[in-house]
């Protein structure tokens, strides 16, 4: 025997063997590593090591209570160590918030590890330890994401399959499958390798362990063969002029600092010679709205937006109609050189507690961003249309993070605009996370996707995720970038979420199937 299989199976052994707080603890350790995978770190072998040893640990298993526990607190560990920081949040005006980090880190992690729990319980109760077991556990996975981009508004964070992010060949397979069947593959390469381990009396025990490794191979290479045959991402496409202001968050609306913050968006639109860009693009929440209306602004903005040219920014807007009380908008708004609206998007998927309080008559708190007044949503996705400027579709802050929601369906963008404030989150993972959603989304739809942060992570990605130019987190600056091409419109921005919806109904089958059959 060798050392390897020695190893698998000792280690195999240990974890089966484990019973009560010992098998909890590992159940949380391993699910803790998973966000490992994600950016900004991608040590991708973590899946491997936390997906087999949840198998291990749901197969050691004697009752329905301990699965669910180790699938709950498996999960409680993915969720608590990926999402650390929605909590720096609460920090920025902590004499308000900092009082409510740990229900926010104990309710968040805890109440999404559930759906983890229910999966370990199902695949403990109605399928033996084997290939089967393996089917329903990345079936039940991948459904119980889409479930999260769903329920209770929708927080579909973090699903496995952005670990790929940093792998343009297979970064590809999102855009037949979405990133959702790319966690369902990925789950099942992951979870496959515990069949590895003598315990398992299936025949053919070897090839099993090393069928998801083989598929995987098998699509990176079709993502390769993609990527290979793609256009030159570099054109005649517009010159877009990003700017990153670099405001703290906890600056950015004092009125002593309104002045010089509106100043600073200002320089940094300034072309330094060259040619001047088409665009000038604004991060979220970059002025109130109230601010481009003013006549002393407007002739300012003359002096920085291009001639024949148009500003897009991120405003707050206050409305009221009336016999309405007043309505306030995460907007996005165009201006043309003269500083007329050309047009305005209105946020539509807004944070919960972070732009409106749920429930506002029984929950006694205040919403985390600026204001008493919560957030109205917009009317959903859209295309923009605009002069002298090719249809592109907004998206506001972590409205790029939804799979199959960020285009209008049946009047398909050209490009994707996604301005942000990750101000928020620090220097803390969470603006890499939501840089790797945006790559995938322009995946997912063959559509360039240009990203402008309040503080990084700002660029311009080509229609198969290839990161073209960057301003990183922390970073103050401009960067004048060509917009790409877009792609042919993809499998999955055909079909959408159906895609992965059948392969989890595919993956139940051959659950049932090998089953049957004593695999």
């Amino acid at each position: 025997m060798s050392f390897a299989s020695s190893t698998c199976n000792g280690i195999a052994g240990w974890l089966l063997s484990l019973r009560s707080w010992k098998r909890w603890s590992a159940a949380l350790i391993l699910g803790a590593l998973i966000p490992m995978s994600q950016p900004p770190v991608h040590l991708m072998p973590v899946l491997f090591v936390s997906f087999t040893g949840l198998v291990w640990l749901v197969d050691g298993t004697r009752t329905w209570r301990s699965a669910f526990g180790v699938g709950w607190l498996f999960g409680a560990g993915y969720h608590a160590c990926g999402l650390y920081w929605v909590s720096e949040a609460l920090l920025v005006d902590a004499s308000r918030f900092a009082w409510l980090i740990p229900f926010n880190f104990f309710g968040l992690s805890l109440g999404l590890g559930l759906f983890t729990g229910i999966m370990a319980l199902v695949a403990r109760l109605f399928w033996r330890p084997g290939i089967s077991r393996i089917f329903v556990l990345a079936g039940m996975w991948t459904l119980f994401e889409g479930l999260r981009g769903i329920l209770f508004t929708g927080f579909p964070w973090n699903p496995v399959g952005n670990a790929w992010v940093a792998f343009d060949s297979v970064l590809q397979v999102a855009s037949w499958i979405g990133v959702y069947g790319l966690s369902l593959v990925t789950v099942y390469a992951s979870a496959a390798v515990a069949l590895m381990a003598n315990h398992y009396s299936i025949r053919h025990r070897t090839p099993a362990a090393a069928s998801g490794l083989a598929v995987l191979m098998v699509l990176a290479i079709a993502g390769f063969v993609r990527l290979d045959t793609a256009a030159t991402p570099l054109g005649g496409g517009h010159l877009i002029r990003l700017v990153q202001p670099n405001i703290a968050q906890r600056d950015k609306w004092r009125p002593e600092l309104i002045a010089s913050n509106f100043a600073r968006h200002l320089r940094l639109s300034k072309s330094n010679g060259g040619k001047r860009p088409l665009l000038v693009v604004w991060p979220e929440t970059a002025v109130s709205a109230d601010l481009l209306a003013n006549s002393a602004a407007q002739t300012l903005l003359r002096e920085v937006i291009p001639e024949d040219g148009l500003l897009i920014t991120g405003a707050l807007r206050l409305v009221q109609l009336p016999g309405r009380p007043i309505q306030a908008f995460n907007s996005l708004v165009a201006l043309d050189s003269f500083g007329r609206v050309q047009n305005i998007y209105d946020k539509h998927h807004l944070v919960p507690f972070g732009e409106y309080v749920p429930l506002r008559s029984v929950l006694p708190l205040n919403k985390i961003s600026e204001g008493n007044i919560d957030f109205t949503p917009g009317r959903g996705p859209a295309t923009l249309r605009l002069p002298g400027i090719s249809p592109f579709g907004p998206l506001i802050c972590y409205e790029v993070i939804f799979p199959g929601e960020v285009v209008a369906r049946g009047d398909r963008p050209d490009w994707l605009l996604n301005v942000t404030n990750d101000a928020w989150f620090g220097q803390s993972a969470g603006p890499h996370q939501h840089f790797s959603s945006a790559r995938m989304r322009a995946v997912e739809e063959g559509l360039p996707l240009v990203r402008v942060a309040n503080t990084g992570i700002s660029g311009v990605v080509d229609a198969h995720g290839r990161v073209i130019a960057t301003l990183a987190l922390g970073f103050e600056g401009a960067l004048n970038v060509i917009l790409p091409p877009p792609a042919a419109p993809t499998l999955f921005s055909r079909f959408g979420n159906l895609i992965p919806g059948t392969l989890i109904w595919i993956s139940f089958i051959f659950a049932f199937v090998t089953q049957k059959r004593g695999l």
